[in-house]
């Protein structure tokens, strides 16, 4: 069984617990000493191709873009960059993670350990593993990762997280998760727009993505 919310933040995902949510949710802890880089992000929205544009420079030499089709406004705060749509409750979290934390996890690349991370987050957090993991290569580039607890133990039932996980260098991994989108087909989209627009930029010129 599949389910398409994600990016609660922990917080929101014991409250969720707590309280019995009737059906299953996917939700994202967030990231445990990401660097914030809030005032480094930039969001417009065109309205005439009906298309939001981010961008956002993690270092001098390295800068990220994406697209998202409709009009989305940040609502920054904290360790990590939220995007709220305007027409329907759906979030898109950005997250930024230093490669640093990940080290001594034995996995082979980046993409593997940050998804081993998550996941022993998670299993601490619910205090059981996960029934079902899938660590999926979408391209050279993202690593679409998901973990579903189904237990009867836990209030809420049936429970499904996912993850976009995009290494951006030897330093740097970039996470991205949607949150409040319950229909399916809508968060296929939102993630096909997604995925399609992603970009990542090395070299002194990376900065030049960030003027729209």
């Amino acid at each position: 069984m599949r389910h398409y919310l994600a990016g609660l933040s922990c917080m929101g995902l014991v409250t969720a617990i707590l309280c019995g949510f009737p059906e299953a949710q996917a939700a994202k802890i967030p990231l445990q000493g990401a660097s914030g880089f809030d005032d480094l992000v930039r969001v417009q929205f065109d309205p005439q191709l009906r298309q939001t544009r981010v961008a956002g420079r993690v270092a001098s030499h390295l800068c990220f873009s994406l697209a998202l089709q409709q009009e989305w406004r940040s609502t920054t705060g904290g360790m990590e960059t939220r995007l709220k749509s305007v027409l329907s409750d759906a979030e898109l979290e950005v997250g930024l993670r230093p490669a640093h934390e990940l080290r001594g996890l034995p996995q082979a690349d980046l993409a593997s350990r940050d998804a081993a991370l998550l996941q022993q987050d998670y299993e601490s957090l619910l205090g059981r593993p996960a029934q079902s993991v899938s660590l999926v290569s979408l391209s050279p580039e993202t690593t679409r990762w998901s973990a579903t607890w189904v237990d009867a133990h836990l209030p809420s039932g049936p429970l499904t997280v996912e993850a976009f996980i995009v290494p951006l260098s030897d330093d740097w991994v970039l996470e991205l998760s949607f949150s409040n989108v319950p229909v399916k087909e809508e968060y296929d989209s939102l993630v096909r727009s997604l995925l399609a627009g992603l970009k990542v930029h090395h070299g002194p010129g990376c900065g030049s993505q960030m003027a729209f």
